[in-house]
């Protein structure tokens, strides 16, 4: 079987690899093991990092809004994971951009799918930016899409067309709508979400760091270990599965960035931590205001999709998984 992960350089595209390389397997479409014996790892930049050194790992650099780069990585494939996306805010910045890279390169990825002939498995990364505007408490598997963001809009459009693609029989797709993942690897990027992962990363690596948002503000998280879970868990599922909008809407936990300075002194141990400096932006704040401030999926429940027990465990995990990795990145 060959596997493709798109965005396969970044955190969640490499924690995904790790874990398929390390299980061995994935489930067909016949609903058997299968033996993944290529890997396919495609990114603007090659993938580079622990456990990657495996013969059955191909790393790719290339541009994903370029059709004929994607038909030849996705040739041969049984399954492609589509994580390759521009984040919330540089998506916001750069309209164009955003456009070209999350919206081209998607149907793109698609068209890639739908040209092999053998309606392969697709998984696609949505977010909850597909909401907006006045919401309820608590986002549902029936709440609406109402996006307010040029990033919001493209998953929500990739959504539809990962259903329009598996309708028409050319792929079996599923869109996962995400919460916030915390706590990732790696620096500060233009995601208007990356303050939730900075706030405990970079003090518990004594590194000061600037939070652009209030307090009180809120965010809907999931740990990386349960969202690749969801996404192993996702794939061997049938499309049907999931209703008729083939998307999965994960639970997650609710935390304020107060309660994330708090986990730091919680877990801190013997560490030396950074300094959190609270400066408001108010741009990325009216984002992270516009976005759910909660999540109630009877879906993900009832297929078995777990969220953490608490914010502890979700630092714990970090301090465990990718504690040491982050180290290196701010030795001098």
């Amino acid at each position: 079987m060959k596997v493709v992960i798109t965005g396969g350089a970044g955190f969640l595209g490499k924690k995904l690899a790790r874990r398929i390389l390390q299980q061995g397997t994935l489930v067909n479409a016949q609903g058997k093991p299968q033996k993944v014996n290529e890997l396919v790892l495609f990114d603007v930049g090659r993938a580079t990092g622990p456990g990657l050194e495996d013969p059955r790992v191909r790393t790719i650099a290339g541009d994903i809004a370029n059709s004929a780069t994607v038909q030849s990585i996705v040739q041969g494939a049984s399954t492609v994971f589509h994580f390759a996306a521009v984040v919330s805010a540089g998506a916001e910045a750069d309209f164009d951009l955003g456009y070209r890279v999350n919206l081209d390169g998607t149907r793109n990825v698609l068209e890639a799918c739908r040209a092999l002939g053998t309606n392969p498995r697709v998984v696609f990364t949505s977010s909850l930016a597909a909401y907006g505007g006045d919401l309820p408490p608590a986002v549902t598997d029936d709440t609406p899409l109402t996006p307010q963001t040029s990033y919001g809009a493209q998953k929500s459009i990739g959504e539809f067309l990962v259903r329009d693609y598996t309708r028409k029989g050319f792929l079996r797709g599923t869109a996962v709508r995400l919460p916030t993942i915390c706590v990732r690897t790696g620096l500060p990027n233009k995601a208007a979400s990356t303050w939730a992962s900075s706030v405990v990363r970079e003090p518990l690596t004594g590194v000061d760091v600037v939070c652009p948002v209030s307090p009180e503000t809120v965010m809907v998280v999931l740990s990386p270990r349960k969202t690749v879970d969801a996404f192993l868990r996702v794939h061997d599922l049938p499309p049907d599965a999931f209703g008729p909008g083939r998307t999965l809407l994960l639970n997650g936990i609710k935390v304020t960035a107060r309660q994330l300075e708090q986990a730091v002194t919680t877990h801190a141990g013997n560490r030396k931590v950074g300094k959190i400096v609270w400066e408001h932006d108010p741009a990325i704040q009216k984002i992270c205001d516009g976005w759910p401030q909660g999540i109630d999926s009877a879906r993900s429940r009832q297929l078995g999709f777990e969220v953490d027990r608490d914010l502890d465990e979700i630092v714990r995990n970090f301090i465990a998984d990718d504690l040491d990795e982050q180290m290196k990145l701010v030795k001098p």
